[in-house]
């Protein structure tokens, strides 16, 4: 029995990964960790247990950090933005000499985490990142694929699209601006390259997708780290993209607009004699605006859905291998909260190997969070509510589709 601190542990993702945690009976101790201690103490309250405490941090301070994590066997990390926090986060953690996971899902930040490998090896630590929907899901069910099903591996399109979480926090908005701003890599024709979102480069990847159960939208180039991790641990896959969006379409518009319009400035300007940081007020703008929108387009509760189209090659043959997990009820919160929960808990259990800094990919065995994934965890749910099935297209272009878990149970 070991001691877990869910770092960021009172907002909508962390909350939902300590819940699971706390109800796994992998952990003797769970630690609420948030810089506001009232939204930690309410999360304490919901789960119960004397074995649940709450602790105030600030993920600005390296001595706050390491304060709250003293005495953990393993940190989940879910604060954001992780562009900003991730890196110091994690090295904070590996300082204490303790085995880590994460949510990163900034493309940037998770190269930075990479380059602490080395760091992370001479404390013998493990760091798994980017252990959410996509990136993390994602990765496993690419290796599974390659594993199980494949001979050769050929391409990966990662689709996701969520929205219509009760509340949306500034992390989050802030997160979709740095993606739209920068240099967003993809790995096409067998190379390393980068597209933007708002150019030819951007907009040539561009298409309508359709979601299981849920409906076609159009995704956009978005700068989530498989496309550089997968080609890295796959060697012969030509294409690796990730594409998604935000719902309902009119929101992701409202934010691709302010994008456009420059407003996300990081420095202080004057205005009528005050200082305001362009950014803040375009977060501030577009959280003004979420409501009315998501009422417009008749959105009243959390949509997540992903979709995973893997391609290559089985005895000479092409296969396609298209993964897709979608709920109406549930969003951002328990997509990416479950994995994180799930990572958290086989590095309690040992079953993660290896030290360093590693993607899912590079780390965590399928069948190993398959089977915790049906075993241990009280989801509250949020595994019935949704769908998760595997549709096969053979060399013949015959197409068959089965639930992925029942078929696993067989």
């Amino acid at each position: 029995m070991a001691k877990v601190t869910v770092l960021g542990g009172g907002g909508s993702v962390g909350s939902v990964a300590a819940k699971i945690v706390a109800s796994s009976g992998v952990f003797s101790d769970v630690v609420i960790a948030d810089i506001n201690l009232e939204e930690a103490k309410k999360v304490v309250g919901e789960i119960g247990g004397g074995n649940v405490s709450a602790v105030r941090f600030d993920a600005n301070s390296a001595e706050s950090i390491e304060s709250a994590v003293k005495g953990s066997s393993v940190v989940l990390n879910c604060v954001g933005p992780f562009y900003r926090f991730g890196p110091p986060i994690m090295k904070a953690v590996i300082s204490c000499g303790i085995n880590y996971v994460d949510i990163c899902d900034d493309f940037d930040a998770t190269e930075k985490l990479l380059d602490m490998d080395e760091e992370a090896k001479k404390a013998g630590v493990l760091a798994l990142i980017g252990m959410g929907s996509s990136p993390g899901l994602a990765n496993v069910l690419v290796r599974y694929c390659a594993e199980s099903m494949l001979d050769v591996m050929e391409s990966v399109d990662i689709y996701h699209a969520h929205g219509g979480e009760e509340t949306e926090g500034a992390a989050v908005v802030k997160h979709r601006i740095h993606s739209m701003r920068i240099n967003i890599p993809m790995f096409l024709d067998g190379k390393f390259t980068t597209v933007r979102v708002f150019e030819n480069s951007g907009k040539a990847l561009e298409e309508e997708t359709e979601f299981q159960d849920v409906g076609t939208y159009n995704v956009y180039a978005y700068p989530h780290p498989e496309t550089i991790t997968l080609p890295r641990f796959f060697k012969g896959v030509k294409r690796v993209t990730n594409l998604g969006t935000v719902l309902p379409p009119g929101y992701a518009e409202l934010i691709k607009g302010v994008v456009r319009s420059g407003i996300t400035m990081e420095e202080a300007i004057e205005v009528g004699g005050q200082k305001v940081v362009p950014l803040e007020f375009a977060v501030a703008f577009i959280l003004s605006q979420r409501g009315k929108i998501m009422q417009e387009a008749g959105l009243t509760g959390s949509v997540g859905c992903l979709k995973i189209v893997v391609k290559g090659y089985k005895e000479g043959g092409k296969n396609t291998y298209i993964f897709s997990t979608s709920s109406k009820k549930k969003g951002m919160g328990e997509g990416t909260g479950i994995p994180a929960a799930l990572g958290a808990m086989l590095m309690g259990t040992d079953k993660l190997r290896g030290k360093g800094v590693l993607p899912p990919e590079g780390c965590v065995n399928p069948m190993d969070m398959i089977e915790l994934l049906q075993t241990k965890v009280k989801m509250t749910g949020a595994i019935a509510e949704a769908s998760f099935t595997m549709e096969h297209i053979d060399q013949s272009g015959k197409s068959e589709k089965v639930d992925f878990l029942k078929m696993l149970k067989k």
